[in-house]
């Protein structure tokens, strides 16, 4: 009989099997070569992770010694590198960024060693306890010095064009010197934006759970399970098939929950693999934005050329991104910018080249908008700024230039369905009584000296779904099961995270069967039930997922039709109100539930699975010329502000927000989605300034970065929604999330500037920068 010091000792990392009555060895570990028994898979007790981050940008890493870790009372074991079992990278698009860094760090923050331990405090003082040597080398933070020829290197060979340059993409179409030469104004400007830090209520969170020799479960935080278990199955060199990743109740991700779960769950797997017990891995909030991505940085070099009537000739933009460390998902953002640089316009003549850098910061990754705001901000500001060289109102040479049914984007795609941004421009005017307001406000301006105020409008579009940039990924799957008393259980690939999807995707599926949407009940999210759906990104939820679940009922609908035929004795059935109705009869009816029992009698397939598909084929990506996306949404948004001049503060003092987002499926969380939106863009506009000196923040907490709360939101908001049906989407729906704050923070920024009189270039226009341009 083992006394408890030697029980606890079994735990230990360096212990070996110990009384064993089992002499077969099951397997040999690929990192140890120690024995390995089947019962050592049987979880016992949740550990909980802290993570050794490097505290500078760049460096060589010398040595690690966790000697003092190990020793540490409930320290249960210590993860570097080399205990990686299979590969040592966190996949996303490319492979350069590693689970743990080896050789050196190219971020202050990036992921060095991991302790797990029984309680989260000893944990993270196993972690203070490790001593990793580094020899630090020369970084870059600025993405234009990254691309000079003497800059420090920072992008691996293997996954940059040249030096720093991630990746460089074009999109041509006509002659834009031919324009110059034709144009009667030329405006020209840089534009530039920092950090933005998703906010999310939730820090990122993942357990780790080894259920079996070779198999592990991941529970989580997360908009993407299907990014999650290849990444965790690379990792761990497990099959794909033994990574189950369940998404659990998500509170609020906004794009930082796209990528960023890959890595914290390839950590947590990581410890409990070699600990074999479930392991626990959450962030504080002062990790969590100290670690992990955000909206990329950009600077945007833009010229556009008009005639003297304001019909846009051409436009040229540079745009540069700032990717930080590793490659992430910058490649699919920047085409996102590439494309929507141009606007919602008919431009016959555009030339823009974008580019993602590396940079000794934080990998930069997804936010909603994806890539569109940084480079919505320069082409709205544009267009107000050619409308006052013209003497032309800024409603007015949006309504000459915006796209209309039957016109070409600027990659040459011809928009004819659900094309409503005309319509949404005119509700915007009339809702904000556009005219009037900018008449009084201009004689306000002219009598009050330390009162400034100002009505700012934006026209946007969105491109649906994941596009030409990725279009292996435009696709979805759907499980519906008709119990046995009559409800109906529904499982998807794509997660809800605080959109409302959850509700929404209900409301589709229990529309073919004339359910009540209490009726239906969407399980979790889990990569073991439907097939791999693509991400939850790009507004595309209710498109494509709404479009497999209907595919799905398709086939119920059969099975339940033929078997109420029968009992019903009639030639053809209806649903309406949870009944089966005889189609020419409706006063002979059967409940749902009796079919169901029915069918179950019968041994008729309950269940059904659906799918949905987008694809664009005719991309050339050395043009940029195609269908980029399978349909845009569009909006229209005025803002109205009030500025003291003595101190640069800004107020938000009232709100029109008009969008086509197709058929809204439900108008409550439509709104919803619409007044968040707004609210983000506020902040991205004028407070949210993350400060960091040198690759790091330096203010990593929400005492003084400054996200609206609802003080800051105007209580006047108005919504509104053009429903241009788009034919091809459920019951006519399209995307909608990510467009309320793309045209959110071009209207307020457009507001600051009118108030002021002076155009504001950089954001977060703060009062220090709102200040400098009015006094200059």
């Amino acid at each position: 009989m083992k006394n408890s010091s030697e029980n606890d000792n079994i735990a230990k990392e360096d212990s070996g099997p110990v009384g064993r009555s089992e002499t077969r060895v099951d397997a040999l570990d690929k990192v140890t070569g120690k024995a390995v028994y089947a019962d050592d898979f049987k979880p016992q007790g949740l550990l909980y992770a802290a993570v050794v981050r490097s505290p500078i940008p760049s460096g060589k890493i010398e040595s690690i010694d966790a000697s003092q870790a190990r020793k540490l009372e409930g320290v249960r074991t210590v993860v570097t590198a080399e205990d990686v079992p299979g590969s040592n990278v966190v996949t996303v698009i490319e492979e350069d960024q590693p689970a743990l860094a080896s050789n050196e760090v190219r971020y202050a923050g990036e992921p060095v060693v991991l302790v797990a331990a029984d309680e989260r405090k000893t944990a993270e003082k196993g972690a203070e306890a490790v001593v990793v040597d580094y020899q630090e080398t020369e970084a870059v933070f600025d993405p234009l010095e990254a691309l000079e020829e003497d800059s420090p290197r920072v992008a691996q060979e293997e996954v940059s064009e040249e030096g720093n340059l991630f990746d460089r993409m074009v999109l041509e179409k006509g002659d834009f010197e031919g324009a110059l030469e034709e144009a009667s104004v030329v405006v020209s400007n840089e534009y530039r934006t920092g950090h933005q830090e998703h906010g999310y209520i939730e820090p990122q969170g993942i357990t780790a759970v080894p259920v079996a020799r070779g198999k592990m479960e991941i529970h989580g935080t997360m908009q993407c399970p299907f990014y999650v278990q290849n990444a965790v199955s690379a990792a761990l060199g497990y099959q794909i098939n033994k990574v189950r990743v369940v998404q659990l109740e998500t509170g609020g991700a906004f794009g930082g929950k796209e990528d960023v779960p890959s890595q914290v769950a390839v950590l947590a797997a990581l410890l409990a693999h070699k600990a074999n017990k479930p392991v626990k891995l959450t962030y504080d909030r002062r990790e969590d934005i100290e670690s992990t991505s955000k909206r990329h940085p950009s600077v945007v070099h833009y010229r556009t050329a008009a005639d003297e009537n304001g019909n846009l000739l051409g436009v040229e933009a540079e745009v540069f991104l700032d990717s930080g460390a590793y490659q992430t998902l910058s490649e699919a953002v920047l085409f996102r910018s590439l494309v929507h640089t141009p606007g919602p316009y008919s431009i016959p003549n555009v030339k823009v080249v974008a580019k993602s850098v590396a940079t000794n910061k934080v990998p930069n990754g997804a936010f909603r908008g994806f890539g569109s705001p940084q480079v919505i901000f320069p082409h709205e500001s544009q267009m107000d700024l050619l409308a006052e060289k013209l003497n032309k109102s800024p409603a007015g040479i949006r309504e000459a230039n915006i796209l209309r049914s039957g016109d070409r984007t600027a990659t040459s795609q011809k928009v004819e369905k659900s094309v409503g941004l005309e319509k949404s421009l005119r509700r915007a005017k009339e809702l904000s009584d556009w005219e009037k307001t900018r008449s009084e406000y201009d004689k306000w301006n002219k009598s009050h000296e330390n009162s400034k105020k100002g009505i700012g409008l934006s026209t946007v579009m969105y491109g649906v779904g994941m596009g030409a940039g990725a279009p292996f990924l435009e696709k979805a799957g759907a499980y519906v099961k008709l119990e046995v008393d009559g409800t109906l259980t529904l499982a998807v690939g794509n997660t809800e995270m605080g959109q409302g999807a959850e509700t929404v995707l209900a409301q589709i599926a229990a529309n073919p069967l004339g359910l009540e949407v209490e009726k239906v009940d969407l399980t979790d999210v889990d990569t073991s039930r439907v097939p791999d759906s693509g991400p939850t990104v790009a507004s595309r939820t209710t498109t494509m997922a709404g479009n497999a679940i209907i595919d799905a009922l398709e086939t119920l609908k059969k099975r339940i039709g033929a078997v109420a035929r029968e009992l019903l004795n009639c030639s053809g059935v209806l649903f309406e109100n949870g009944y089966v109705v005889d189609s020419e009869d409706k006063s002979s009816r059967i409940s749902l539930e009796e079919v169901a029992g029915e069918m179950w009698s019968q041994n008729v397939d309950l269940a059904a699975e659906g799918w949905a598909r987008k694809g664009m084929k005719n991309w050339k990506p050395e043009t940029g010329q195609g269908d980029a996306y399978f349909v845009y949404s569009y909006a229209a948004h005025v803002s109205e502000v009030e500025i003291n001049s003595l101190t640069g503060q800004v107020e938000v003092t009232k709100y029109v927000a008009v969008h086509d987002s197709g058929k809204i499926i439900n108008p409550t969380t439509a709104a919803g989605q619409v007044e968040g939106g707004v609210a983000q863009g506020i902040g991205y506009a004028l407070t949210e300034d993350l400060a960091e000196r040198e690759g790091e923040f330096l203010d990593p907490d929400f005492t003084n970065y400054l996200m609206p709360t609802s003080q800051d939101v105007p209580d006047n908001l108005v919504v509104d929604f053009v429903e241009a049906d788009y034919p091809e989407g459920p019951y006519g729906a399209k995307g909608l999330g990510e467009v309320p704050l793309m045209a959110a923070h071009a209207a307020v920024i457009n507001a600051v500037s009118d108030a002021i009189g002076e155009r504001v270039f950089e954001y977060p226009a703060t009062p220090e920068r709102i200040l400098r341009a009015y006094l200059r």
